[in-house]
């Protein structure tokens, strides 16, 4: 079984629970931006968004930086490789309990055919 750390898994999928903080992260995919920026296009205050932008720092999804008067945000170092591979691990679990739930339903299919349906 593959380890996982549970803080980093914990704080990205904290970070990502929310729809705001996806979108700067799609937004930030395009191209950096300033909080400003960012607060506008979310309809935020400057604290709310200052906010967010903290939950995907902590994260490691986004880094900031401050030149001046303006902090600058762009996507973090971090990828969500440990994130996708726990994704996944379940994605391929449910993936068989449905292959064999197939299975099972072409078999009564199949013995129905035979044997015809049974009247209650």
């Amino acid at each position: 079984m593959v380890q996982y750390s549970g803080p980093v898994l914990d704080a990205s999928f904290a970070a990502l629970s929310d729809a705001t903080r996806r979108g700067v992260l799609e937004q930030l995919g395009r191209a950096d931006a300033s909080i400003t920026d960012l607060a506008e296009k979310f309809h935020m205050t400057l604290t709310g968004m200052k906010k967010h932008v903290g939950v995907l720092e902590q994260a490691g999804l986004v880094m900031t930086e401050k030149v001046g008067r303006v902090r600058t945000c762009k996507l973090g170092l971090r990828a969500l490789e440990q994130e996708a591979a726990w994704i996944e691990r379940y994605r391929q679990l449910w993936a068989a309990r449905f292959e064999e739930l197939d299975k099972l339903v072409y078999e009564l299919k199949q013995k129905e055919k035979v044997y015809g349906r049974k009247k209650q």
